[in-house]
């Protein structure tokens, strides 16, 4: 789920703000030195020895830095601004995304491009603070000519902004990769400033969630024919691109894509797509042979006209992945898509999760699908039945990705699956809400202790609240997890049931786990000693630690929960 405050840069990007609201933005955005590293707002002058927040003052820079800045003044400067930010300094790429960047952080940072001849990638996404003041950056793109990728991702982007970029592409014309992506300003007739302007070497353009129109759909195909290489184009979370199918609007758009020959990645997730929009869009496909990715997943309305695509996906003869999960998908047309599966000789990805329909003719799915090849076939939340169900150990010895979550026919018949997988294969299991038994979890610790599960990475057994400790104690004293990452055992938000069964096996099995970095046990309570020895467990390895708040935890003791 976004944060409030990724969504908020989401929605308000074309909101001009008042002096005052910057004003007090920056207020709010002071943090007590407790709280964060100091980020150092300075210009070129000398402020050593000012506090920034009346704390303590602030240390110079180390002397690593201070002799680079003796040594090279411009290269220097560069260094002290970036450890500033808690940053390390790359002559090629400039970070500054998730910095709390204000106008001035942004002008300093400008300032500072002209010691950076080198510099082929910026990056200066979720820094919501910028908006309305790109012009900063943008004059000073003349020092960088040879950029190859600019990401302004969510910085609440107006058109002011975007106009500034347009006339500033002209300094970069060896840009490839442009993402503006979660810019809501960048939507209404903005972004038609920009698209004339873009070089032919354009690679990759993202355009995610900016609220574009049908408007801004009609020029953007008329810039396709001028950007022969692009390869990704992603319009996903515009629902109003695709109003106006049957004039102009999307149907332009779908219509220049033929000229982007070198194609390769297209999504356009949540679009808003209608089958009315999947005839515009299967004539281009024929054009598209390099398309590799198709994303059309998240569009409800293409319920019953699938039939409308399937035709022209045979033309797409690299397909590798496609996906239409939560797309509403009937049996017809699933049963569309099972006709032309055996065409799509190099699919390696196919996601048709969250179409309940699918789990009644999954068993014809995975009959038509290249088994040897395919690596991600998720079908959580697809009604499942049993033959379904069967059908699929035919390919889980091949799949990278098993996900089978939010099925309930998997309760009690786990083994089929894991006595199919193959060793060393699997990197993700996600096996959340499937009426897991105790048996279950034991058949999944003798998988690991067979070494099957020796790459896994993620393993998601979560809203499984019928499992017995004996279950989860026979799973943490299994060997052969050394590469998991991920582990969520959490419990249904309405529920909570005692861990200090199985905690002790959980803690004898940390050492065997050393590339574990987030352990999720939410509505799990255990006793403050418990507690408090997995917290110093997993602290000191930097592991990220989900359970609820110490007042929902059992405190057998009987002594006061910790405040």
């Amino acid at each position: 789920m976004e944060s409030a405050e990724g969504q908020r840069g989401r929605d308000g990007g074309g909101l001009r703000r008042s002096p005052l609201d910057l004003i007090m933005n920056q207020i709010r955005r002071k943090r007590s030195t407790s709280d964060r590293k100091p980020l150092g707002r300075f210009l070129s002058r000398d402020r050593t020895g000012i506090p920034e927040n009346g704390g303590v003052e602030e240390k110079g820079p180390g002397p690593g830095v201070a002799a680079v800045v003796e040594r090279d003044p411009g290269w220097g400067r560069v260094c002290v601004f970036l450890q500033k930010l808690g940053k390390k300094a790359d002559s090629r790429s400039l970070s500054l995304a998730h910095c709390d960047l204000t106008a001035t952080d942004l002008l300093e940072s400008a300032t500072l491009l002209q010691f950076l001849p080198q510099l082929e990638e910026v990056d200066v996404s979720w820094n919501e603070l910028i908006g309305g003041c790109l012009t900063a950056l943008t004059s000073h793109l003349q020092d960088v000519g040879g950029i190859r990728a600019l990401r302004l991702c969510s910085c609440r982007l107006n058109a002011v902004d975007v106009s500034a970029l347009g006339e500033a592409l002209a300094c970069v014309p060896l840009l490839e990769i442009l993402d503006l992506s979660w810019n809501g300003g960048v939507g209404g007739g903005a972004l038609q400033g920009l698209l004339g302007k873009l070089h032919p070497p354009l690679r990759e353009l993202h355009l995610v969630a900016c609220q574009l129109t049908a408007a801004d759909a009609t020029a953007l195909g008329e810039t396709l024919s001028t950007v022969s290489s692009l390869r990704v184009l992603d319009v996903s979370c515009n629902p109003q691109l695709t109003q106006e199918v049957d004039v102009g609007g999307f149907r332009a758009l779908a219509a220049s894509l033929s000229h982007a020959t070198a194609l390769a990645t297209l999504r356009l997730q949540a679009c808003g797509l209608t089958p009315d929009g999947l005839d515009a869009l299967g004539g281009s496909l024929r054009c598209l042979p390099s398309v590799r990715e198709l994303d059309l997943s998240c569009n409800k309305g293409l319920a019953g006209g699938l039939d409308r695509l399937t035709p022209h996906l045979v033309h797409l003869t690299h397909l590798e992945s496609l996906d239409l999960h939560l797309c509403c998908l009937t049996r017809s047309d699933l049963e569309a898509l099972i006709q032309v599966l055996p065409s799509l000789a190099a699919m390696t990805q196919l996601d048709v999760s969250s179409n309940k329909e699918a789990g009644g003719v999954a068993h014809q799915l995975v009959t038509a699908l290249p088994l040897t090849q395919m690596r991600r076939l998720p079908l959580n939340s697809c009604s499942l039945n049993q033959e379904s169900f069967t059908a699929l150990a035919l390919v889980v010895p091949y799949l990278h990705t098993v996900d089978v979550s939010w099925c309930k026919v998997v309760g009690g018949r786990l083994a089929l699956l894991l006595d199919a997988l193959q060793p060393s294969v699997v990197l993700e299991l996600r096996l959340s809400s499937c009426e897991l038994t105790t048996d279950d979890l034991g058949h999944l610790a003798a998988a690991c202790r067979r070494g099957f599960l020796s790459s896994l990475r993620t393993l998601d057994v979560s809203y499984n609240g019928a499992v017995e400790d004996a279950g989860w104690s026979a799973l943490f004293a299994a060997e052969g997890l050394a590469s998991l990452q991920d582990v969520d055992l959490s419990l249904r938000p309405s529920t909570s049931a005692p861990c200090s069964a199985w905690l002790p096996a959980l803690l004898c099995s940390a050492p065997r786990l050393p590339a574990l970095t987030r352990l999720a046990l939410q509505r799990w309570t255990a006793g403050s000693r418990d507690r408090e020895r997995l917290d110093q467990c997993l602290r000191k390895r930097g592991v990220q630690l989900e359970w609820d708040a110490v007042t929902n935890q059992e405190n057998p003791e009987g002594s006061r929960p910790e405040e």
